[in-house]
């Protein structure tokens, strides 16, 4: 199960990060905020397993 939310943590920050630099590109605001967002959320979810692995350990 861990590796499947790590998976779903990376996918969220590439997603973000993509969407961030496309909103930057044409120019769109508010796309770029929600590609920072996306990020920022998949930033978490990675930190929370790392969290979550290091108390396994």
């Amino acid at each position: 199960m861990s590796a499947n939310e790590k998976a779903k943590a990376k996918a969220e920050q590439i997603k973000g990060a993509a969407k961030r630099e496309a909103g930057r590109a044409v120019g769109d605001e508010s796309k770029a905020a929600k590609g920072r967002s996306e990020k920022t959320k998949g930033d978490l979810r990675g930190a929370k397993e790392k969290i979550k692995d290091a108390f396994k350990e």
